[in-house]
């Protein structure tokens, strides 16, 4: 069996099966990982899939923000980065190097105190950076994209690659490129600025944060795009349905355009609260909203 193949194998991460995930995920609901990796480095993540199998699943797991796991689980090998890809560096007067699994957070703040300025906005994104370049997630005005200067990718035979922006197809909250690879670090463009006034942008920005959104109750940030020329959480307020309810999901009555899990919310509550809004907002106003939020598993039978 693949996880034999696994275990039998020198490798320097820790590899989990029927690993639940709500406990990786910032909504607190989902089921069970198949199989759940943690990688020692980028090289040991290389080794790790090269042992399997050609049809088997991978899905890639950050901070967890940003994803509704569905109750029954993920078939497969979830690869969890957070804080295992997690070197950041400065390379010259103006680039910086961040791996996959770093905080958005940490990233803002180690170029804040290395007085480069241009990724203030990261400290309001709730992932990690291989996250943010998967959907060119923004905050606050900024998008990771527009700091990228290559980035470094692998694929499914553990080949690594660098690749360039031209190489993709960069537009709000979405990037494609080159299929059957994923990103693993990146290589950031800054302009010199001043540590202080970056460290005070930041604060200014979290301060934004803590009074327009949920903090401090499990939510996975905004569940829908804005759609062109507005905002989706105006007109989910304007349909009337902040503080909907489905068993433990609730609209959020700070900042409609997120849904928080009161404590005993199912992964099929949110996702039913999610096709409530959506619908109802469409039936009054003529708009479908797109999901920001990724759905991915199972359902229970």
């Amino acid at each position: 069996m693949m996880v034999e193949r696994l275990v039998t194998k020198p490798l320097r991460g820790v590899l989990r099966e029927r690993e639940p995930m709500a406990r990786h995920t910032t909504w607190r609901v989902g089921g069970p990982a198949e199989r759940f990796y943690e990688p020692a480095d980028c090289d040991d993540l290389a080794a790790m899939l090269r042992l399997l199998p050609v049809d088997e699943p991978i899905f890639w797991l950050g901070m967890g923000s940003n994803l509704l796991v569905r109750d029954g689980g993920i078939r497969g090998t979830v690869i969890h980065t957070t804080n295992r890809l997690a070197g950041i560096q400065r390379l010259d007067e103006n680039r910086v190097r961040v791996e996959a699994g770093v905080p958005c957070a940490k990233v803002a703040r180690f170029c804040a105190r290395e007085g480069l300025c241009g990724a203030e906005f990261l400290a309001g994104i709730p992932g990690t950076f291989g996250g943010a370049l998967q959907m060119n997630a923004g905050a606050f005005g900024g998008e990771t994209w527009t700091l990228v200067n290559e980035v470094e990718t692998v694929d499914r035979a553990g080949m690594p690659r660098r690749r360039l922006p031209g190489d993709y197809e960069v537009s709000y909250r979405q990037v494609k490129g080159p299929e059957g690879e994923w990103f693993t670090a990146a290589v950031l463009r800054l302009q010199p600025g001043d540590t202080q006034q970056g460290q005070q942008r930041m604060r200014e920005l979290l301060e934004r944060r803590n009074v327009s959104q949920p903090v401090g109750q499990a939510n996975a940030g905004s569940v829908f795009r804005n759609p062109p020329g507005g905002f989706a959480a105006r007109l989910i307020e304007a349909a009337g349905l902040k503080g909907s309810r489905v068993g433990g999901a609730v609209v959020s009555e700070k900042h409609a355009n997120f849904i928080v899990n009161t404590g005993d919310a199912t992964a099929a509550d949110i996702e039913t609260l999610i096709e409530r809004v959506a619908a109802t907002v469409n039936e009054r106003f003529g708009i479908r909203l797109q999901r920001e939020v990724h759905i991915v598993g199972e359902r229970l039978p």
